[in-house]
């Protein structure tokens, strides 16, 4: 039977084993292949979650970053809202003291015509003004040279007598001889 049992443990080498239950060398050579395979897989592996590790960290880092940035950027756009709020007051005070001055050399135009809320709508209100109150000097001269009336006292002439009652017609004659 020594025999049956060498053929037994020689038909295959993955069974083979020695009385004592070691594994036969070329077991061993399998196993060291197999285990060289699995260090190279867990290297592969480990310089895997390496890379990612240090993805992980530029990201993270990168988001420190633009979370300063964003920071500082919501800092900036405070102070540039305040500084455009103090502008547009100023603006405003200079727009007001700007017409009291307008309506002040204007004196001769009405003080609620000149408006505006910006320099150029003032500037376009006593322009608008100006051009009605040239319109209406104008039309008062032309109409003044219509109707010219003599300087001094008008000539003398003749009375009408048209249109007075007898009474009224005996006065105007008794006036113009000297009577009383």
């Amino acid at each position: 039977m020594p025999e049956e049992e060498k053929k037994e443990t020689q038909e295959t080498p993955e069974t083979q084993e020695n009385p004592d239950g070691v594994s036969t060398p070329e077991d061993l050579e399998d196993v060291k292949a197999q285990l060289g395979e699995e260090r190279k897989a867990k290297a592969a592996a480990d310089q895997a979650l390496s890379d990612v590790s240090a993805r992980l960290a530029e990201k993270d880092a990168l988001i420190t970053d633009l979370q300063t940035q964003l920071s500082e950027a919501k800092q900036t756009a405070e102070s540039l809202r305040a500084e455009g709020v103090a502008i547009s007051e100023a603006r405003d005070q200079a727009v007001s003291k700007y017409l009291g001055a307008v309506r002040v050399l204007n004196s001769t135009i009405p003080q609620d015509i000149i408006a505006g809320g910006t320099i150029e709508e003032i500037d376009a209100s006593v322009d608008k003004a100006t051009a009605i109150a040239n319109a209406v000097k104008a039309s008062l001269e032309a109409q003044a040279k219509v109707a010219k009336v003599p300087a001094g006292a008008p000539t003398r002439g003749e009375l009408s007598l048209e249109g007075l009652s007898p009474r009224e017609k005996i006065a105007a004659g008794i006036q113009q001889k000297g009577g009383t």
